[in-house]
Parts: C-alpha cells; structure tokens; sequence
C-alpha cells in the first residue's frame, strides 16, 4: 500500500465531488479527486446549462465545470486522472485501487453519477448537445415551437414527453414495442394525444438522428416495417440512467435494484467512512443543484466522521 494515507479520497469529478472538495479543503482535510475521464462529468459535455442558480442567462456547460475546477483548486484540492476499479473497507482505512495501484484513506467519497441509456444508433453521440438531449427539464425550453421526437415507452419517457408538451409544437412519440408506462400516465398521455399534441408511434424502431448544418433535423424510423423520416428539431431520448458503480461489484456497499448507492441521512454508505453523493446516489433528483448542495452534506459529514475516528 502506499505509504501516505489521504484524509480523503472523491471517486468522480463531477459538481457534487468538486463541490464536496471545496468545503474539505477550505478546512484543511487533505483532499484528491481521481476521475477517469472528464473533469466536470456531464455538465462538461452539456451545450448549456439554463436552470443553474445565478446565472440568469444560462452558462455553458462546460464553461460551469471549468469554474467549479478552479474553485476547488484554489483552495488545494488536487486532481488526478486515473481509473477507479475497486474499492474495500480495511477497518480503520479504506482502500481503492486506482490504475492497479492501491491508495489508502481514511474516508472515501463516491460521486461517480449517472449516465444516460443510450439506443446506440448513427448521431446520438455526434450530436449530443445539439439536438440530441436526455434531460426534459434541463434542455426542453430550448424547443419553444419547435418540434420534438421522444424515444421511449416507459414511465421516464411519457412523463418527459408530457412535460415537452409545454414547449414544443408537437411531439412524435417513438415506441420500439408498446408503452410501458403506468395506468396514470397513459391516461394523461391519451389526454395530449387527443389535443393533438402528441402522435403514438408503436413499434417503431429509431434507425438515425440525421443532422443539417451540425443540428439534428430528421430522424430515421422503420414503423411496423415501413421506413420512414420524421422532421423535427430536436430528439430526446428517455432510455434510463446507469449509475456508474460497475467498480462497487464486490465491495459490500448496498446498492438498490436499479445500481444506485443506498446512503442514510448523512449520505453514509452501508459502509461507515464511504459515503456518496451526486446522481450515483439512491434516491437523486438527477439535477445539478441538488447534486452540489449534496456535495456540502457530503462534506459536512466526512468531516464529523474524521473528527469522531481522530477524537
């Protein structure tokens, strides 16, 4: 093992770790943030961030992580690239081993988030950001009267597209099989569709994202068998979040059904020194400012836990 022992160790780099870095290192508690690929998680890949407080004007997504960096920095936290693979309790110590190499500390925050399902279809990736979005309430006031395709038929998907419906013009809804959703919602949604809000596209398969000067301007289905393009202006798609806690496999840290970390009030862990927060957490409203204020509860909890192991 290595022979430093950190006060504490953030697996991520994203808004709740940095935040949760600004309070520890304001404080003195020796703090490193190992991320394994970019500083700022998604907000760094967001074209524009319209629903942060302050910024009344929105901010670039990446331009947001870039300030969150150099805040923590400013104060001394240290960032360094390097891929998380497994995390242990040793007792008094905790234990993660980064890029083979094993690093203890005696407290250890995991805010790793979430990541989008994707349909891995030509132009999701090439033009996330620019008419591709996974995120309603972050990136749908863009598409005042415009018009909208949502790919998905769960319970995530109807609520987005009923939320949309407040900005675009009208919605094609694309449903690989069936709509999944619960009774409550496939009656609100049948409620749009009769206003004309939104078309049902069942079993309906999404093919491409086709784009016109760098911007998404069409989308390639086949519907029952038959090819088609849908004119729109913008895609979402609705196919769930993936906590990124693959490395937790065989920690013994309590994860739900669905991969995300359980946490107590105080964002402990089932683990007494691991702690997390952000959107990997259990729980999470999946939004940018609730992961930062996540971020200080975070930190105001490590930092009682250090003094209890100290005193």
């Amino acid at each position: 093992m290595s022979e430093k022992i950190q006060d504490v160790i953030v697996i991520g780099a994203g808004p709740s770790a940095l935040t949760a870095a600004v309070y520890t290192t304001r404080e003195d508690i020796d703090t490193v943030l190992y991320e394994k690929s970019v500083v700022g998680g998604l907000v760094a890949i967001t074209d524009k961030v319209d629903n942060y407080p302050g910024f009344p004007e929105g901010i670039e997504g990446l331009a947001l992580a870039e300030q969150l960096e150099k805040q923590a920095k400013r104060f001394g936290t240290r960032i360094e690239y390097g891929d998380v693979t497994s995390i242990s309790d040793d007792g008094k110590y905790k234990s993660v081993i980064v890029d083979n190499t094993p690093i203890k500390a005696k407290a250890i925050l995991i805010a790793t988030g979430s990541d989008y399902g994707k349909i891995n279809v030509p132009g999701e990736a090439e033009y996330y950001g620019k008419g591709v979005h996974y995120c309603a309430t972050c990136d749908g006031a863009f598409y005042k009267g415009k018009r909208l395709a949502v790919v998905g038929g769960g319970n995530s998907a109807i609520q987005e597209a009923i939320f949309l419906t407040r900005f675009s013009d009208h919605i094609d809804l694309l449903v690989r099989s069936t709509i999944k959703a619960s009774d409550v919602l496939q009656k609100e949604l049948q409620d749009v569709v009769n206003a004309g809000k939104i078309t049902i596209h069942l079993q309906t398969t999404t093919n491409e994202i086709v784009a016109t000067d760098g911007h998404v301007s069409s989308v390639s289905v086949n519907e029952k068998g038959t090819p088609k393009t849908i004119n729109v202006d913008g895609v979402f798609i609705f196919a769930g979040l993936k906590p990124n806690t693959t490395f937790l496999k065989d920690s013994g840290i309590e994860l739900d059904d669905a991969g995300f970390i359980k946490t107590d009030l105080n964002l402990q862990t089932s683990i007494a020194g691991i702690f997390a927060s952000g959107d990997v957490r259990s729980g999470a409203t999946m939004q940018i400012a609730s992961a930062v204020g996540e971020g200080a509860t975070a930190a105001h909890s490590i930092r009682e836990y250090l003094k209890k192991i100290t005193d």
